[in-house]
């Protein structure tokens, strides 16, 4: 097979951990993506990583728009030509889909190393990467497919209206920090990560393209790959701050910081920033060698960076702004013009004169009778506020002679604080046909949402009916409990998810119908709260899904309606 790339060997020699090795001709996976790459930003102004003299004679392919490989991907448009290899933006004709195409000689010095380094990548198959979808040598030419996504957006783009939200930094650095600890467990680095490598899906996920092998096809390697890639981390949190490049050069479209002044916190260059986020990006950026914080100590690998943001209060998304209803029109038969004749251009209108005021003999009485009916009613309610208020007087007086010291009493009833339910073990509840994955139902509850428990894809959803009623887990929280809120985190968002709770009486329930359904809750989001009426005590709980959103096919299942639980938190 290919020789491995430079981008995945560092990484094993760092991490201690073997690499993915290439032993597939070809990895394939469905999906669609975006945004075409660019080779705006230097190596120099990311920091560490150094590009290896190609020694290369091999000229790029004499390749042009229109021009098929493999008879099936035809090529659209040139997006970067650079060092004997040339990227494209092209169309998959056996499956009518956009996709992204690196194509170089085969007699490059670097082409077993790509092709190496996108196998790896392609094994990994982790949804939070654009998935190599093929990695082939025919002939004269190397050549390696990936994902486009349409729907996604460069951090490039983003950018260049302003720094993002407080709540959109901490989501983009904890999702790409999680996605390069996981890839550096399996010996993957990326070495070129930037703001024109991390894109945000329509559904606020955070995917990265290029691992391994945009390093590998400019020849760029490391000697520390994952302090390599922190700190190009700790440089994107930086930038999603400020707006500003944390170093004196400029790229990516970002200004860089003032010559002569050195690294200096977010949080000192644009007022408002999360002094959190910025002491964050701080530790993840190196500075001489050492970290620029003077209170917490420097993150080196993508690991310690997730484990410092697991250590952070999670920050809320913004409420969203109030818009006032616009004003209520009245319709012209409700004013009173229905039917009159529309006044002459430039005519004024006559304005009605008022009616007078009650004059005659009958208005007089009207007006004294209505007089008096007033001075009666205030008269009648204030005899009636002081009975009141002496009764009251009297009964608290009688209260404070016989009240007694009873715990029952609901007047001297506290609310009882919410405290999290740790959960002691789970099983999957099968109630029609085959188990999805019941081997990582413990990944729910482990505290690490880069783990989960996925379920199969469906042909036909969101509701999976008549197929199976539903797909789920039992949680055992150890002993009777009262229940009151359960959160469950998902992977995939969209139209819809829907999930409903049941009060089981063991971890192996005969079926649904033994079980009492106690709330449910239908969400297109990334997170699904339900919230009961009113607590109840079990010690069993069922986590059932019933209708499943449409999501792109990935190294595990084919695109279908599917979902997966990254964690769930019982409170009660």
């Amino acid at each position: 097979m290919a020789e491995r790339s430079t981008a995945a060997v560092d990484v094993a020699d760092n991490s201690g951990d073997e690499p993915l090795t290439a032993q597939a001709d070809q990895s394939t996976a469905d999906g669609v993506a975006n945004n075409r790459e660019r080779d705006t930003d230097s190596d120099e102004a990311q920091g560490s990583p150094k590009s290896e003299d190609s020694g290369s004679k091999a000229s790029p392919p004499e390749l042009h728009s229109g021009h098929k490989l493999a008879r099936r991907y035809r090529l659209e448009e040139c997006v970067t030509r650079l060092d004997g290899f040339s990227s494209w933006r092209a169309v998959d004709e056996k499956l009518r889909r956009a996709v992204g195409v690196h194509v170089l000689p085969a007699d490059h010095t670097r082409a077993r190393s790509v092709l190496a380094a996108a196998r790896s990548s392609a094994l990994l198959g982790d949804p939070r990467f654009v998935q190599v979808l093929d990695a082939v040598e025919d002939n004269d030419l190397v050549y390696v497919v990936h994902e486009w996504l349409p729907d996604a957006t460069e951090l490039t783009a983003l950018l260049a209206s302003g720094p993002l939200e407080a709540y959109d930094a901490y989501q983009m650095v904890s999702q790409v920090a999680s996605a390069m600890a996981a890839a550096h467990r399996e010996g993957l680095a990326h070495l070129r990560l930037s703001p024109n490598a991390v894109l945000r899906t329509s559904t606020g996920q955070w995917r990265i393209r290029g691992l391994a092998v945009n390093a590998v096809l400019r020849g760029i390697s490391s000697e520390t790959p994952q302090r390599t890639d922190t700190e190009a981390i700790g440089a994107l949190l930086y930038a999603t701050l400020t707006q500003r490049w944390p170093y004196e050069t400029d790229a990516h479209g970002l200004a860089g910081l003032p010559k002569d002044i050195g690294l200096i916190p977010p949080d000192q260059v644009r007022a408002g920033v999360h002094r959190g986020l910025s002491e964050l990006a701080m530790r993840a950026l190196a500075n001489d060698g050492a970290t620029a914080s003077r209170h917490e100590s420097p993150c080196t690998t993508p690991e310690e960076l997730v484990k410092a943001i697991g250590e952070m209060p999670r920050i809320r998304p913004p409420e969203p702004a109030y818009t006032a209803p616009p004003e209520y029109q009245r319709t012209a038969y409700q004013q009173g013009a229905y039917g009159r004749p529309t006044p002459r251009p430039g005519a004024t209108r006559p304005v009605p004169t008022p009616p007078p005021p009650l004059q005659s003999r009958t208005g007089k009485a009207l007006k004294w009778s209505v007089s008096a009916l007033l001075i009666a009613a205030l008269g009648l309610g204030s005899w009636q506020l002081a009975d009141a208020l002496m009764e009251r007087g009297g009964k608290a007086d009688d209260q404070n002679q016989t009240q007694t010291t009873d715990g029952d009493d609901k007047n001297g009833e506290q609310p009882r604080p919410v405290k999290p339910i740790a959960v002691q073990g789970a099983q999957e509840f099968v109630a029609k046909g085959d188990a999805q994955h019941p081997a990582d139902v413990g990944k729910t509850y482990d505290g690490d949402t880069a783990s989960l428990w996925r379920t199969n894809s469906f042909y036909e959803g969101p509701v999976i009916g008549p197929f199976k009623p539903g797909v789920g887990i039992v949680y055992d929280l150890g002993s009777a409990e009262e229940l009151s809120t359960a959160d469950i985190g998902l992977f995939y968002g969209g139209d819809h998810t829907t999930v409903e709770l049941y009060a089981a009486d063991s971890l192996q329930p005969s079926s649904i119908d033994a079980m009492r359904k106690i709330g449910t809750v239908t969400t297109s989001g990334t997170n699904a709260t339900v919230k009961l009426t009113k607590p109840v005590k079990t010690q069993y709980v069922l986590v059932w899904l019933t209708a499943l959103p449409h999501a792109p096919g990935d190294k595990y299942s084919d695109p279908g309606y599917k979902q997966a639980i990254t964690d769930v938190t019982f409170k009660g």
